[in-house]
């Protein structure tokens, strides 16, 4: 079966085109380009554009490239989802209408396209054995810095500091690129919205700082950082309607879920039981959330009253969503909690 995963080794700097854009158009698809480090016994992996519409870590790599700066250890990039980016408008896409999403492909099936890429970049990043592996996201709502693992160990925490000082230990299993590199130190960094400079330039400050550090884990280091926990995915119900609004007139809307264009002002924050989070159509429950063990604990979290939708106790809300395409499709938020000083530190 043809492979899907183009290799290249780098490009020459005259050859790189100035557009983000153009140079994906070179590239032709999901490619892996090999970068000769100072230290050939060593490797570490970049990945990104898992998702198409996630654009900084692309453009990190672009510059990257441009700037003509070797690496300290050999580097793979990954740039992945090449077609869901090039699609019309360009950078608009999470995945191709009708297809899979990529980040949730890295542990099977493997029977279509997305499949069949995730297991290749699988088996090139097995083959390779680097000492580590960033994997670079954008959000669609407005988010600090951080980074997600599947566990908070020193090499986890040590991988996020470049690019900001939170981290949220997830427990889910969604068929994520990190959930399936637990062998290696590996992190899913998010570094901020989409379309913002300020989110390209932490991608690739962080970026930088991966490839030309000499070291990027020191043996029993844990960085004093913020960790989150036990991620709990806030979905809007099948057959609800959604819709996002910039003014809050006190209506319910002609959706059955509305919402506000600011709810992402509360990401990472500690919301107070009450606070409004939008409005009800009917009598229909807009919202599930779904717990570590499969339970919908929507109820426990959220309250509806005289059409309004309230936190029902205090929650920390992450990677709020107001594009309803998303917020329909995967979800619209997580709650996470805060980890005791004493287990973030690591002391007893």
């Amino acid at each position: 079966m043809k492979t899907i995963l183009r290799k290249f080794d780098r490009p020459a700097v005259g050859d790189i085109p100035a557009e983000t854009e153009a140079f994906l158009r070179v590239l032709g698809g999901a490619a892996a380009i090999h970068v000769a480090g100072k230290d050939r016994s060593r490797s570490r992996v970049v990945t990104t554009l898992l998702h198409g519409n996630e654009p900084s870590g692309t453009c990190a790599i672009h510059a990257w490239l441009r700037s003509g700066s070797q690496p300290a250890v050999d580097a793979v990039l990954v740039v992945a989802n090449v077609e869901a980016a090039l699609a019309t408008p360009g950078f608009a896409h999470r995945a191709l209408p009708g297809r899979r999403d990529l980040n949730r492909c890295f542990l099977g099936p493997w029977d279509d396209a997305e499949g069949r890429l995730a297991r290749e970049i699988l088996e090139l990043v097995h083959a390779q054995k680097p000492e580590a592996l960033i994997d670079l996201h954008n959000n669609t709502g407005h988010n600090p810095p951080y980074g997600v693992g599947v566990e908070p160990s020193p090499e986890a925490l040590q991988l996020v500091v470049p690019f900001g000082n939170r981290f949220v230990w997830s427990h889910l299993t969604l068929g994520a690129l990190m959930e399936a590199m637990r062998e290696i130190p590996s992190v899913t960094i998010e570094v901020g919205r989409t379309g913002d400079s300020v989110a390209d330039a932490v991608a690739l400050r962080g970026l930088t700082r991966f490839l030309e550090d000499d070291r990027v884990i020191e043996p029993g280091l844990r960085p004093d950082i913020q960790v989150l926990t036990a991620p709990m995915r806030v979905c809007v119900r099948r057959g609800i309607s959604l819709a996002v609004v910039d003014t809050d007139r006190g209506e319910k809307g002609t959706a059955d879920l509305t919402i506000l264009a600011d709810l992402d002002r509360h990401n990472f924050e500690r919301v107070e039981a009450g606070t409004k989070l939008g409005y009800v159509r009917g009598e229909a429950w807009p919202l599930e959330l779904l717990d570590e063990d499969g339970r919908d604990r929507a109820s426990f979290y959220f309250t509806l009253e005289d059409g309004v939708l309230r936190t029902r106790r205090p929650i920390i809300p992450i990677m709020i969503t107001t594009d309803p395409g998303i917020a329909t499709s995967d979800c619209l938020f997580y709650v996470v909690r805060e980890l005791e000083p004493r287990n973030a530190a690591g002391s007893s």
